[in-house]
């Protein structure tokens, strides 16, 4: 039986990356009910045709959307972890990523925060959202586990809390104001556990 390898894996069409691109702009920019199909069709020059083709429809299309920024963190993650394996390292690197990510890229709040308020109900945007936060607060877990924190679950919750404050703080009152604070914090959370 042959298997299909990561070279010959099909490529996500030229069509449907410019209508994710289009619709991550816009959605993150301005919101996602408040932007329209046609504005995403317009924007990534593509057919209504050609949308529905790729996405099934605006909700696929959201879907589309925060599974990338979900793709995006867990690689920054990843990313992290090849530049080194020590715990403690690990957990410093996660604090200046998001900090740099609270100044650079998420500067109108958390992407999942804001899908999140949009749609209230359960359903399949809010069940992403939901594996997402469990992913990361996991993934943090793991970190304080390996450091050797004391109450590693409670050092993940706090640092999820945090971000999501920083976040919309950053939205807010400005990333250069609420980045450091929010790297400050963080190292105490940290610092407080540790045995």
């Amino acid at each position: 039986m042959t298997t299909m390898t990561d070279a010959a894996a099909p490529r996500p069409s030229s069509a449907r990356q410019r209508l994710l691109a289009a619709a991550t702009d816009l959605f993150y920019s301005e919101g996602i009910h408040s932007v329209g199909v046609d504005r995403i069709i317009e924007a990534a020059g593509v057919t209504r045709a050609t949308m529905y083709k790729q996405f099934q429809g605006k909700e696929g299309l959201v879907l589309a959307y925060l599974e990338g920024e979900d793709e995006a963190l867990r690689a920054l993650f990843a990313q992290a972890a090849q530049s080194s394996d020590d715990p403690d390292v690990l957990l410093d690197l996660v604090v200046q990523g998001i900090a740099q990510d609270i100044r650079d890229r998420h500067t109108r709040g958390c992407p999942f925060i804001n899908a999140a308020a949009e749609y209230p109900a359960q359903g399949p945007v809010r069940e992403l959202i939901a594996e997402h936060r469990e992913w990361f607060r996991g993934t943090l877990k793991q970190l304080a586990t390996g450091a050797g924190l004391q109450d590693a679950e409670e050092v993940a919750a706090a640092l999820v809390l945090l971000r999501d404050a920083a976040l919309v703080g950053g939205y807010l009152d400005g990333q250069d104001r609420v980045a450091p604070a929010f790297a400050r914090t963080a190292r105490e959370v940290i610092a407080s556990h540790r045995e």
